[in-house]
């Protein structure tokens, strides 16, 4: 069974990197809820903030982490969910007991059943509550009781409780949830808190010792330690967080629990694990804490995320691609399109260009300028380094609203004409004046049929030649001579579907 990339839900189907860390009534995976508990007291009693750690000491040979869980074991928090849905999940205007076998079974034989549809039983057709529970892990950041947590562990629910090492219960508000990046912002009623320290996500090793607590399968306050094993992992789907990837042991119920370094400093929220059982498998991932905090300052302020926008659709560069663009190594992000009316296309970005910088933040490569961008505040101006013509400039960029990234305009064709063949080694046909017009295009030739160099690139029929090298393409005998100069090693921009991208040739 080939792994997959699911979010948790109310099955067990784990075969994939799935959320870690919700623990519903008998060990299923899904968003985390739990029982009620008992009240809050209005005001906690208070507690000295976590410290940081003496180092760890060696014993036998192997770290000694029992001074690090004393420490910062307090502001670690079991939190408990509950949930009211429908029976079935059905929703208002559905019959909530399609699809129940009992309820097939009763109707069959004609037994009538309060609150079934149809049977007077005085429920109208509306399905009964039903409560479902779960529990997940978080930490308190400040004295005053916010508490971090992943975003999967309430969504949905109708009560929060965190409970404390100390036992006692707290009633939580949800002050907001960022799915995008799978974290959220709790607050409970209670001062004086021992709190987490914060460390650099950043300065971390790839080797270097991390330590997990959390309420694996619901038991609260375990600890479980192994090493950072790479460091800016991109999951699909995934563009705003660079995950730290562990062999650290977590299971559900560790979602939303801190990784802590051994300075006893967060440097990750546990969030997903890959598995092909629904347990552990030996990788696990962490949300770097300077976005997670990031994303808290922003929930605490405004109960909501903001995101910048540029509007393009970018691709990563690979040796060749990088080559043909003049740069000296594989880095950036590569504009292949850019939207309409976008603040891009405003400031005069263009397909082709090689965004290498924002603020001076270096983008090493595609994957960072999403999350570079969505950091900043819609309205903002931004300085982007780019590489055009072989050459470096800068151009300033005033940013809209959310990161959403979309793609180009489609475009189709159908009219057989003109063909173009030679080192290629493809047919086509150019666009129609119409065609053309729809693309945004002066022009640009159809793949027909294929076969040597261009097969090889990469190239599929349908898709649409629209440049060479950057040079937009006007027609075929202009496409022929671009071809021509660009000798043995080129790009080709293509338009595929709805995206533009760029390909590497390489003749001979």
């Amino acid at each position: 069974m080939k792994p997959a990339v699911f979010r948790s839900t109310l099955a067990v189907s784990a075969i994939a990197i799935a959320l870690a860390g919700c623990l519903q009534d008998g060990g299923a995976i899904s968003p985390s809820h739990a029982a009620g508990a008992s009240p809050a007291p209005a005001v906690a009693p208070a507690a000295a903030p976590a410290a940081a750690p003496a180092p760890a000491a060696s014993r036998y040979g192997l770290p000694d982490f029992s001074a690090l869980v004393e420490q910062v074991g307090p502001a670690v928090v079991n939190i408990s969910v509950t949930q009211k849905v429908g029976r079935g999940g059905a929703t208002s205007g559905e019959d909530p007991f399609a699809g129940d076998p009992f309820y097939d079974f009763l109707r069959r034989f004609g037994v009538p059943v309060p609150g079934m549809p149809g049977n007077g039983g005085g429920g109208g057709g509306r399905m009964p509550e039903q409560i479902q529970q779960g529990v997940g892990s978080g930490f308190i950041v400040s004295p005053d009781g916010y508490v971090l947590t992943n975003a999967h562990v309430v969504d949905g629910a109708s009560e929060v409780t965190v409970k404390l090492t100390d036992k006692r219960d707290f009633k939580a508000k949800v002050v907001g949830v960022d799915k995008r990046t799978d974290v959220a912002l709790l607050k409970i009623n209670a001062a004086g808190l021992p709190f987490v320290r914060t460390g650099d996500a950043e300065r971390s090793k790839v080797g270097e010792w991390v330590v997990a607590m959390g309420s694996p399968f619901g038991f609260e306050n375990t600890v479980t330690a192994g090493i950072i094993s790479a460091k800016a992992r991109r999951l699909p789907d995934e563009n705003y967080v660079p995950f730290i990837q562990t062999d650290v042991a977590i299971n559900p119920g560790n979602s939303g629990g801190p990784l802590f370094n051994l300075a006893g400093e967060v440097i990750g929220i546990n969030s997903q694990i890959y598995s092909r059982s629904g347990g552990f498998m030996g990788i696990s991932f962490a949300i770097p804490i300077d976005v997670a905090m990031k994303v808290k300052d922003q929930l605490q302020k405004y109960g909501k995320v903001s995101r910048g926008r540029l509007g393009v659709a970018i691709q990563g560069l690979d040796a060749e691609l990088a080559q043909n663009f003049g740069l000296d190594k594989p880095v950036g992000a590569l504009v292949a399109s850019v939207e309409n009316g976008s603040p891009a296309e405003k400031a005069g970005l263009a397909p082709g260009d090689v965004v290498l910088g924002v603020n001076g933040q270096r983008v090493d490569n595609s994957a960072d300028l999403p999350r570079i961008i969505g950091e900043q505040k819609p309205g903002s101006v931004v300085r982007l380094s780019i590489w055009r013509d072989r050459k470096s400039r800068d151009i300033n960029v005033t940013l809209g609203e959310q990161a959403g990234e979309k793609l180009a305009a489609t475009g189709g064709a159908e009219r057989k004409g003109e063909s173009a063949s030679g080192k290629l080694g493809l047919t086509g046909r150019a666009l129609t004046a119409q065609e053309a017009a729809r693309l945004g295009v002066p022009g640009g030739v159809v793949v027909e049929g294929l076969g040597g160099p261009a097969a090889k690139a990469g190239l599929q029929p349908g898709d649409v030649i629209i440049g060479v090298n950057n040079q937009p393409i006007t027609g075929i005998e202009q496409f022929r001579k671009l071809l021509d100069a660009a000798g043995n090693r080129f790009a080709l921009l293509i338009q595929r579907g709805g995206s533009r991208i760029f390909l590497p040739v390489r003749i001979g």
